[in-house]
């Protein structure tokens, strides 16, 4: 029996339908009144409600399960604490749940933002959940996926940057657009996620779940553009100060700013995680995003 936590998610969900087909017993977590769990339909799996956050709520939850796949997290929040409270305090629940059940091995869905070397408080989280998997005294794995995309829904910061681009008749952008990403294509995930899972991977790795291709994150943002039909639209850089001195005017005057940090963060710093170790233990063989983009548009 495999556990899925954040089943019904962008990449969950794939994952889950990947695994029910391969013929592995899957049993998903998901939030109460969970308005993705259509995305599970038709599939043979043992639906579970809870929240990570809420220790009590999952008693149980591990019983009969030899490996846990941990993808629940929050990404984006605008309260510092949701991060501390859904995802270091929700990887701490659940690593302590699957301890008392004998689970025989983790798989940790961390972030390439670990390598920021100016932080954000979702980096710091994602930190602080891999410290804890490391010292949960179980077979962990952790993998580190990059941006990630897809032809439909692609997870929220793709589909923000996305919106972000349509939004405006002349993109704004921070900085010099010269931040090294490699998007990744979320079936090369899960191919990862699930090599991941095999009992005979030895404990204690930690594999970068990349994209093939490394682009500067300018020319993301023009291919893009293009696939959106919107090739001329132009771009105009603003200075990295400027935005930050913006970032903090708005967060000091608006519940929900549309510029703060943790945006500035992800646009400015490099996510160019090599995938060289994925590719050598886990048979892992990502798209060039050059190549791999231009097939999820149109967009469903």
């Amino acid at each position: 029996m495999i556990l899925v936590t954040g089943g019904t998610g962008v990449m969950g969900s794939v994952l889950v339908k990947r695994l029910c087909a391969s013929g592995s017993p899957v049993r998903v977590l998901t939030l109460p009144n969970d308005r993705f769990v259509s995305r599970l339909d038709g599939l043979k799996v043992d639906l579970r409600y809870g929240d990570i956050a809420d220790a009590s709520s999952l008693s149980g939850i591990c019983e009969g399960v030899t490996t846990v796949l941990h993808l629940a997290a929050v990404v984006i929040a605008f309260d510092d604490a949701v991060y501390d409270g859904v995802n270091t305090g929700g990887t701490r629940n659940v690593v302590s749940e699957a301890g008392r059940s004998g689970v025989k091995r983790i798989v940790h869905v961390s972030s390439a933002s670990v390598v920021y070397p100016r932080t954000t408080a979702y980096s710091r989280s994602k930190r602080e959940c891999e410290r804890i998997v490391r010292e949960s005294g179980l077979s962990w794995t952790i993998v580190r996926p990059t941006l990630v995309y897809d032809k439909g829904h692609g997870g929220e910061e793709f589909d923000g940057f996305l919106d972000y681009l349509r939004k405006f008749p002349v993109v704004p952008f921070i900085g010099a657009g010269a931040a090294k990403k490699r998007p990744v294509f979320v079936g090369d995930i899960i191919d990862g996620l699930t090599a991941a899972c095999s009992d005979s991977r030895p404990s204690g790795a930690v594999y970068n779940l990349s994209g093939g291709e490394s682009i500067s994150i300018e020319a993301f943002a023009r291919l893009c553009l293009r696939l959106m039909g919107m090739e001329r639209k132009p771009i105009v850089h603003l200075p990295v100060g400027l935005c930050m001195m913006m970032s903090r005017i708005m967060e000091a005057t608006m519940k929900r700013p549309p510029l703060r940090w943790p945006v500035i963060a992800g646009i400015t710093q490099d996510a160019d995680l090599d995938p060289a170790d994925s590719v050598r233990d886990l048979g892992y063989r990502p798209a060039r995003v050059s190549e791999m983009l231009p097939r999820c548009f149109p967009r469903t």
